[in-house]
């Protein structure tokens, strides 16, 4: 176990709960494609949705590996991440080399039996990670772009969960909101970095583990995650006017985890250095938990006043809740068949 542990370590499966990022497109395939998830195909959905997050997870520790073994010549300059497997001598390189391209041909292989649509979104994020590690791009060593290159993960979970329910690939979520998760992960991101550009605490010694610690300062990272932040914001209000207004609910609370996280960020040595822990911060999961399931109740209810107050269109996919007056017209275009049957308040 001595010999095959650290080969488990550098395939990082602590950090496999970032795939619960899925959940939001898991999310909207529930709220877009009603008349598919049905009481009848629910096993079928919960073998993708197992199947799914199999797949994500192993294409993402290919993902990892070759991660711990470019990051090696610098991770030896970093006052913790010397200690890992590869930096101290525990790992065969050829070795694991192996073990990236034998998770990659795993989890690609399980993503092709999915559809093409889930197949290419897990492609696209193992591409993304050869892209953030491999030289001469490696965009993990350019300021900014090490930041927006590694959050496009976040958009690229949220397909893997649309598509884990759905295969047909004409069917995508709204762009607004894949944009808005973008920025989102940015954000987070974004505060990583600051965090731990405060806790290296030296400049040169900072810049020897990552070439864009050189340019780095905690103003510029401030100013960044501020623009993702407010980013972030304007797309999700666009997909909120634009395709259930009665989100608007939500904004307050998925406020308050920006400035939740934001504070847990702002900590010395804050664990946002360490995302794949988050779940330890009982308060920040809380939180979360609570802001993703008002979420998703907003998703299925309808509040005609709302459309009114907003000058709005109502909603085109089929709510399961009604609170107020039924009578509210609908754009004969996008109205569906079936409101007589919906539920109400």
């Amino acid at each position: 176990m001595n010999r095959v542990l650290p080969y488990i370590q550098i395939a990082r499966p602590d950090h496999w709960f970032k795939n619960v990022f899925m959940l939001l497109g898991v999310v909207l395939a529930f709220f877009y494609l009603q008349e598919t998830c049905t009481l009848e195909s629910w096993n079928v959905m919960i073998y993708r949705l197992c199947l799914g997050f199999f797949a994500t997870c192993i294409v993402a520790s290919s993902n990892y590996v070759i991660n711990e073994i470019l990051d090696a010549p610098t991770d030896r300059s970093h006052p913790t991440k010397r200690n890992r497997p590869i930096p101290s001598g525990k790992v065969s390189l050829p070795l694991a080399y192996f073990l990236w391209l034998f998770l990659a041909v795993i989890g690609l292989g399980a993503s092709w039996t999915l559809g093409k649509p889930f197949f290419f979104s897990a492609l696209t994020l193992w591409i993304m990670g050869m892209i953030y590690n491999i030289p001469p791009v490696r965009s993990k060593e350019w300021i900014y772009l090490d930041v927006i290159s590694e959050s496009v993960n976040n958009p690229l979970r949220l397909l893997l969960g649309w598509y884990a329910i759905t295969d047909v690939s004409a069917q995508i979520p709204p762009i607004s909101l894949i944009i808005s998760y973008w920025m989102v992960g940015a954000f987070f991101m974004a505060t990583k970095r600051f965090a731990e550009l405060r806790w290296i605490g030296n400049k040169e010694v900072a810049a020897a583990y990552r070439a864009s610690f050189r340019y780095y300062t905690e103003t510029n990272l401030l100013v960044s995650m501020f623009i993702y932040a407010v980013a972030s914001a304007l797309f999700l209000g666009v997909f909120i006017v634009r395709y259930h207004v009665e989100l608007i609910f939500s904004v307050p609370f998925l406020a308050g985890f920006f400035g939740y996280y934001l504070y847990i960020g702002l900590k010395p040595d804050s664990p946002v250095q360490h995302p794949e822990h988050l779940y330890k911060e009982t308060g920040l999961m809380m939180y979360l938990f609570f802001c993703t399931v008002l979420f998703f109740v907003l998703m299925f209810i309808r509040i005609p006043v709302m459309h009114k107050i907003f000058n709005v269109e109502s909603t085109r996919v089929p709510e399961l809740w009604t609170i107020g007056e039924e009578n509210f017209p609908r754009n004969p275009e996008t109205s569906t068949n079936g409101d007589d049957s919906k539920n109400s308040f």
